[in-house]
């Protein structure tokens, strides 16, 4: 960055002006946020207040079809490693723990990947403060997090993502939702949940985030109990801060990508649904495929991927204890 930048500006300044520079000044990143004016959109209504939007972005090919088993991990360099970056990505210090970039493969208007310092697993545990502080100082932003298999192209380097808020039709159907439940009512934490969504959908409000904390906390040590193969629970996590309310949206997991991302020839649809796609934006790199999404396939890819009924139903007795 350049050194024009007080040291008392606030994080969401020093990340405007880093984005403002970096899609100036790095070629790369110029080339693919001015290639976000002709991507393709389409919108698909799934009843009441749930839409999902299908996105034919080219450029995310490499983090779509990214190969995450251990022996492609180990044969690349890491790419979120500051040694390894490019010399033109520039970086904002978020504490001594993070490095935020602005992300060149861009889905939002402003995409960041804020990676730790460290060469370290993806792992959400003991870390989900940080994710609430983050989105505490960027406001304008939703942070979120994939897990190691549940949309991340680099599981071995720690890291969250960000993009402007706005963009998902997840953060204004929830508002409204006519099947939003509430678990539990707190003095510092509430908690709801969306059935018939197409994804199972947990949402933590609340201004304490300490008491946030302890209720995800809950919930992943149940999800742990029930998927002992996995490296983590599988899950995905949106985090947002408004008006001094913090905003947690946990997606639940039972799979990593569906039966159609390993098909061949007519039947492949290369969907490896993340973050965002849970958010309502399903992310299609090739032009095909963003064609042949329909709602029927939609319905059966998260069928696929998000929690099954049992477990689901076992997770919201969880606030009932």
């Amino acid at each position: 960055m350049s050194k024009d930048i007080s040291m008392n500006t606030s994080l969401q300044e020093k990340v405007d002006h880093l984005i403002d520079e970096q899609v100036v000044n790095w070629p790369m990143a110029k080339g693919n946020y001015e290639g976000l004016s002709e991507v393709k959109i389409r919108s698909l209504e799934f009843g009441p207040s749930t839409e999902m939007r299908v996105q034919f972005n080219p450029a995310r090919i490499r983090s779509s079809a990214a190969k995450v088993d251990a022996k492609s991990i180990q044969e690349r360099k890491c790419f979120l490693c500051e040694d390894n970056l490019p010399p033109e990505q520039n970086k904002v210090a978020f504490r001594d723990d993070y490095l935020i970039l602005v992300n060149p493969f861009p889905i939002f208007p402003r995409h960041l990947t804020i990676p730790h310092v460290r060469h370290t697993d993806q792992r959400i545990k003991g870390r989900l403060s940080d994710m609430m502080m983050l989105a505490r100082e960027l406001p304008e932003f939703v942070v979120f997090y994939n897990g190691p298999r549940c949309g991340a192209s680099a599981p071995d380097h720690f890291h969250f993502q960000a993009g402007n808020k706005g963009f998902m039709p997840i953060e204004e159907e929830f508002r409204y939702h006519p099947r939003k439940s509430l678990l539990i009512d707190r003095k510092d934490v509430r908690v709801f949940c969306v059935d018939n969504y197409l994804r199972k959908t947990l949402v933590f409000e609340g201004e304490q985030p300490d008491e946030i904390e302890c209720w995800f906390n809950r919930v992943y040590r149940f999800l742990d109990t029930i998927q002992r193969n996995e490296e983590e629970p599988m899950l995905n996590i949106l985090c947002s801060w408004d008006n001094g309310t913090w905003r947690l949206v946990v997606f639940p997991r039972q799979g990593h990508r569906p039966r159609q991302f390993y098909a061949e020839g007519g039947e492949q649809i290369v969907l490896s649904p993340a973050s965002v796609d849970f958010g309502g934006v399903l992310i299609t790199p090739r032009e095909e495929d963003f064609e042949k999404l329909n709602t029927d396939l939609v319905k059966d890819i998260f069928e696929q991927v998000t929690l099954n009924k049992h477990d689901w139903e076992l997770v919201k007795r969880i606030f009932q204890e």
